[in-house]
């Protein structure tokens, strides 16, 4: 039997990336000691507030359908923190929920761009940003963000690939797996550039909690830049509720109303308990979150100070995030090869980063989503590894 074009176009060497954790989970399954440091997984408790709120509202019987956008409340909030983040004047109307961020991205890109057209995206990138872009027809363009930079982005790439056929400019940042955080210098730029060539600026925002070596600046709260950023981002990092799928798209108001019969077509609203306890993370100071983001940044610190001095390995101290990009090019392995011996004889499951784009081939994405006690044991068994090597 035949399929349609798209299984083509959302298959590659980004859908393939996950291959080693799902070898680490049956050998966890078999019961081996392994340390999961695969998945942007947070280990550490969401907050109390946000939990009772979405219990409350189970109890209550609210299991109904919702507004096809999310609930008014819900969507209020949302903008309300998006003003108070950028400055920028942002209602309700700007806003669409989503089952996370994930989604959001999807979504949005099936609004921004389509067959012929052509999206940039600065690589080592999150290994689903290829299937997304193919999954609405249109072609992603690399440029490189590479090591000797910090992974920061050099802007003269932009100039080099941008063409008549592009449409999208797509930013991450804090930035998955280099863990590199945009300078406001560096997001100024790339909203000139965007206005320049009028394209649509889609900002990944989802660890934007997780800034810790500078402050995070949205595109959106520079100066014309409203009414061409789609800003996407969720609560699963910043208040460790992944499995809430609770995300959100910020944009005009134009592109609210085409989101909103994607989703009608999708999903037809999102459960009513989890925008409830989504509006208590929203309107309330979670302390939660500022201490997750000095747990990773502590995790990230032990994992480079016991990596940097290793022969053969290169560690990349992250600006934000929760991962550490480690480099073991000079083992003299390539990058699976490095991950399946260091699973099959350390016990510790790491994720290759090759599919993560041409300048992360030969680097490893760590995960910090892990106790210190764990973060330690882990680096210390990378560490033996490579001395084997």
């Amino acid at each position: 039997m035949r399929f349609s074009p798209l299984v083509d176009r959302i298959s590659g060497k980004g859908s393939d990336a996950w291959s080693i954790h799902w070898r680490a989970r049956e050998l966890v399954r078999q019961g081996r000691d392994v340390i999961m440091l695969t998945v942007g997984d947070p280990d550490l408790p969401p907050p109390a507030i946000v939990i009772d709120a979405a219990v409350a509202s189970l109890r209550a019987g609210e299991t109904t359908y919702s507004p096809i956008a999310g609930h008014p409340d819900v969507r209020a909030a949302i903008a309300a923190r998006h003003q108070a983040r950028t400055g920028t004047p942002t209602e309700a109307d700007d806003v669409v929920v989503v089952p996370g961020a994930q989604a959001g991205l999807y979504c949005a890109m099936r609004c921004l761009a389509g067959p012929g057209d052509e999206v940039i995206v600065p690589e080592p990138m999150y290994a689903t940003y290829e299937a997304v872009a193919g999954a609405a027809g249109a072609t992603v363009v690399n440029v490189a963000l590479r090591p000797e930079r910090g992974f920061h982005l050099d802007l003269d790439d932009l100039e080099r690939v941008v063409t008549p056929r592009t449409r999208v400019l797509w930013l991450n940042s804090p930035h998955n797996p280099t863990g590199a955080v945009m300078t406001r210098a560096e997001v100024e730029a790339t909203a000139d550039f965007c206005r320049r060539h009028d394209l649509w600026l889609l900002s990944d925002e989802v660890y934007a909690d997780l800034a810790y070596a500078g402050p995070h600046v949205s595109p959106r709260s520079l100066p014309g830049m409203a009414e061409r950023t789609v800003v996407v981002s969720s609560l699963s990092k910043s208040h460790a509720v992944p499995g809430f799928r609770f995300g959100w798209i910020v944009g005009p108001p134009e592109l609210a109303k085409h989101l909103t019969r994607l989703v009608l077509c999708m999903l037809y609203g999102g459960p009513p308990f989890i925008q409830a306890g989504a509006l208590a993370a929203l309107t309330n100071e979670c302390p939660e979150v500022t201490a997750m983001a000095a747990a990773y940044q502590r995790r990230a610190d032990i994992m480079v100070s016991l990596l940097e001095s290793v022969p053969g390995l290169r560690a990349s101290r992250p600006e934000g995030g929760m991962f550490v990009l480690l480099d073991v090019r000079g083992t003299g392995q390539a990058s699976d090869e490095f991950a399946q011996g260091l699973l099959e004889r350390h016990g510790v499951a790491v994720l290759p980063s090759d599919g993560f784009g041409p300048s992360a081939v030969g680097h490893l994405r760590i995960s910090l989503a892990a106790s210190d006690r764990l973060i330690e044991e882990a680096a210390k068994r990378i560490a033996a590894h490579a001395r084997s090597a």
